[in-house]
């Protein structure tokens, strides 16, 4: 599976709110920071309780893909996310994946 593939797989997985398909797409010691390198959560146990909570607190939440680049072990996503809930304003997010193989290892998110 080609990682285009993969990073397509894993954002129908999130927006399914699927949480056990979309972690499977993560390595164990998967790393989560902002572009400016500060790490908001470490570790697949970490990242499945930032996900779960999301989950629970937006059902309605989709990520809608703009572009795609893929350029070597990395993947950029250019997402517009709607909450859904009628209250918080739609917004833009880039989500930088880079892969070990092909699972991905480090997501930083650019606002």
């Amino acid at each position: 599976m080609s990682l285009e593939a993969i990073a397509q797989a894993q954002l129908d997985a999130y927006n399914s709110q699927d949480l056990d398909a979309y972690c499977g797409f993560f390595t164990d010691g998967v790393v989560v920071a902002n572009v400016a390198g500060e790490v908001t959560s470490s570790g697949i146990e970490a990242y499945r309780a930032r996900y779960k909570d999301a989950f629970a607190k937006f059902p309605g939440n989709k990520a809608e893909l703009l572009n795609r680049i893929v350029l070597g072990q990395t993947v950029v996503d250019h997402e517009r996310v709607d909450r859904g809930d009628g209250v918080t304003p739609t917004f833009e997010v880039a989500a930088i994946y880079t892969f070990e193989g092909d699972k991905i290892a480090r997501v930083d998110f650019a606002k």
